[in-house]
């Protein structure tokens, strides 16, 4: 009974001056592409010290993790939100209202949004107009009507389009839209220029960013091992995938070149390829002191994130050393995130 108390005690000084004891185990949530870099990070943390608790890693998506993650602080909240995007100011703002207090944005890695086949598959090149094309709703501000690749361009062939990809809570769906399918539309519409500058944002995103509802792009979920076995069973379909999972699935996938560049370590380090992103953690700060050995898991995440290290096995990309040491320079002084650059 005492220790409940405790622990309610806790939760309601929001971990400002209260230890949650020995029994609270490090807890993260969010990003699918992240998860298993986390997870990595969290067997290596139990391995390294006798008695550790296992951290509980989650996958419910970015945006969900996030959500969850700003809900409050304290013993019954999470302390890490893993996330494939950059926070925007709108969940920053959620988490202060919510009294989370200061928050740290640390960058891990690099990975790219890859389109891929499985290795029976037609050996697809597209471009990112092509993609445009073939999965926006409204494409040249239009109700779509491609059926088949070959609708969208002659070169392509006449095989229907069948595309396998995250739902809207993923931070991978957030970035596939912002990297691939927006681009795509600036170059095949022109006046969308114009519309992205309106004052009414709902006409770009009508135009640009809406993705298809008609069958021709299915959402398979949070877990990206369901597209990998999906594309196994049509070897005709196209999965929307992190790199790390093309990676780890090599096998049996294949990376689809994208206005010629295929999705690969080097590509993607070097930002050659189309769709490369910064994938991130997030922590309160407030729990840095509180939560039982979360400042040793996160140095040791910083050791393993490194060229080659540990997290390259798992196909997480490694940043530039001079973001790599800013990252740890925030953990180990506890930088606050700069809410005014957040999009």
């Amino acid at each position: 009974m005492f220790g409940r108390l405790a622990a309610l005690a806790c939760a309601t000084l929001a971990l400002a001056s209260c230890d949650v004891g020995s029994s609270r185990q490090i807890r993260a949530t969010g990003s699918s592409t992240v998860y298993p870099f986390t997870k990595a990070v969290a067997n290596a943390f139990v391995r390294a010290g006798k008695g550790r608790l296992e951290p509980t890693i989650e996958s419910t998506g970015t945006t969900a993790g996030i959500r969850r993650f700003c809900e409050g602080a304290g013993y019954d909240y999470p302390d890490i939100a893993n996330a494939s995007r950059r926070m925007r100011r709108t969940e920053f703002d959620k988490c202060q209202a919510n009294g989370v207090g200061d928050l740290l944005e640390i960058p891990i890695g690099l990975d790219g949004i890859a389109l891929v086949e499985s290795n029976a598959g037609p050996k697809l090149r597209l471009s990112r107009k092509d993609i445009y094309l073939a999965l926006a709703a409204n494409p040249m501000d239009k109700p779509t009507a491609a059926k088949t690749w070959k609708d969208v361009n002659p070169g392509l062939p006449s095989i229907p389009i069948l595309v396998m990809g995250p739902p809207a809570t993923s931070g991978t769906r957030d970035a596939f839209v912002e990297l691939i399918l927006e681009p795509g539309c600036l170059e095949a519409m022109p006046q969308a220029k114009d519309l992205k500058a309106a004052t009414d944002p709902a006409l770009f995103d009508n135009a640009c960013r809406r993705i298809r509802t008609d069958g021709a792009f299915i959402e398979k979920g949070e877990d990206d091992t369901q597209i990998v076995e999906a594309l196994a069973q049509n070897p005709n379909a196209v999965g929307v995938l992190g790199y790390s999972y093309l990676e780890e699935n090599i096998g049996r996938l294949h990376g689809i070149p994208i206005d010629g560049v295929v999705p690969a370590y080097d590509a993607i380090a070097s930002a050659k390829y189309p769709g490369v992103r910064t994938l991130y953690l997030y922590i309160k700060k407030r729990h840095l002191k509180a939560v039982p050995g979360l400042e040793d898991f996160l140095n040791l995440y910083a050791t393993m994130w490194v060229p080659g290290g540990p997290l390259a096995k798992h196909g997480l990309i490694a940043l530039p050393k001079k973001v790599r040491d800013r990252s740890l320079e925030a953990i180990q002084l506890a930088l606050p995130l700069d809410a005014s650059a957040l999009p």
